[in-house]
């Protein structure tokens, strides 16, 4: 209705939002709203009792999680894997499960077709056929009853997606950038490639806790790098890409966008820069702290000092 139809680039909703200002936009949409409510799309009790019958519940069977606890017990890499990339059901014997598509060496998020035809075998075998993509650019296994959570682990980890760094520091979202999208200033996937690989010890990601890196190669943010609690920007410098870093984003129910740290960065130096940052953190942190936490404490200065000084 009032955005920008001349210039794709400008088509959105930041950038309407920048134009109007922030209470006319907060006022335009409750006006809309208003509208809406009482009219057709309303949603009723019958509407939504009518489409709940449209799913039936998949045929779940009771499980028996003692030989799951011995497996934990015994198998160190397997009781990683299950406390880092599994979550609990609402099921009572299920767990959901991650497939992190974020080994080192491999583009984030990437798959070919063969390991998709693999996973949908899985998918069948232990999911009720169930697949589903994440916004962190993963997969989910959504109904995996406890029993058979090993032998999909073994199958996961041959085909190279169980990595345990859900929600780690090496579980980078990652736009495709100047290697695949003509909108790119810069690349992406070489950066997220170099940071996996500085960060390949997962004793040392383990212990850093949660940390959410994004990285877009321009500012349509398509890796939503301004809600990273680290975020890497491409930006072009006179036909040369630079990278600007920004600290203390978080896509989480206190959403915040991030603080540019200062100047920006040439490619050869970005994993430097990020490496200096967590060590900052780890000197600065609390016991068991995440990093989002320190940074929210001790705020930029410390990094900008470190990083620039």
């Amino acid at each position: 209705k009032y955005g920008n139809r001349d210039n794709k680039y400008k088509a959105r909703i930041k950038i309407l939002v920048k134009a109007l200002g922030a209470e006319k936009y907060r006022e335009l949409v409750e006006q809309e709203f208003a509208e809406l409510k009482g009219g057709e799309m309303t949603l009723t009790a019958e509407e939504v009792a009518r489409i709940k019958g449209c799913f039936t519940a998949p045929d779940y069977q009771s499980a028996d999680t003692a030989a799951l606890d011995a497996k934990l017990a015994e198998d160190k890499a397997f009781s990683r894997w299950f406390h880092t990339n599994t979550r609990a059901h609402k099921q009572a014997g299920y767990r959901a499960v991650t497939l992190t598509l974020k080994r080192t060496g491999r583009v984030p998020g990437d798959i070919s077709d063969e390991q998709l035809e693999a996973v949908a075998d899985l998918a069948d075998q232990y999911s009720f056929g169930e697949l589903r993509n994440s916004h962190q650019q993963n997969m989910v296994l959504s109904d995996v009853a406890a029993n058979d959570l090993y032998d999909l682990w073994k199958a996961l980890d041959a085909l190279g997606f169980a990595t345990p760094n859900l929600g780690l520091l090496t579980d980078i979202v990652a736009c495709p950038g100047g290697d695949l999208c003509a909108l790119a200033n810069a690349k992406s996937i070489p950066i997220a490639e170099s940071i996996q690989r500085r960060f390949d010890d997962v004793d040392y990601v383990h212990d850093l806790g949660p940390l959410d890196l994004n990285i877009s190669g321009c500012m349509n943010a398509c890796g939503h790098h301004h809600i990273g609690h680290i975020g890497i920007l491409g930006v072009d410098k006179k036909g040369k890409e630079f990278y600007q870093v920004t600290l203390g984003g978080r896509g989480d129910k206190l959403s915040r966008v991030g603080e540019k740290m200062g100047p920006s960065f040439e490619s050869e130096e970005i994993t430097d820069v990020v490496e200096k940052i967590i060590k900052l953190y780890v000197e600065k942190r609390l016991e068991n702290e995440p990093f989002i936490d320190t940074y929210e404490r001790i705020g930029m200065d410390p990094f900008k000092e470190r990083i620039y000084g």
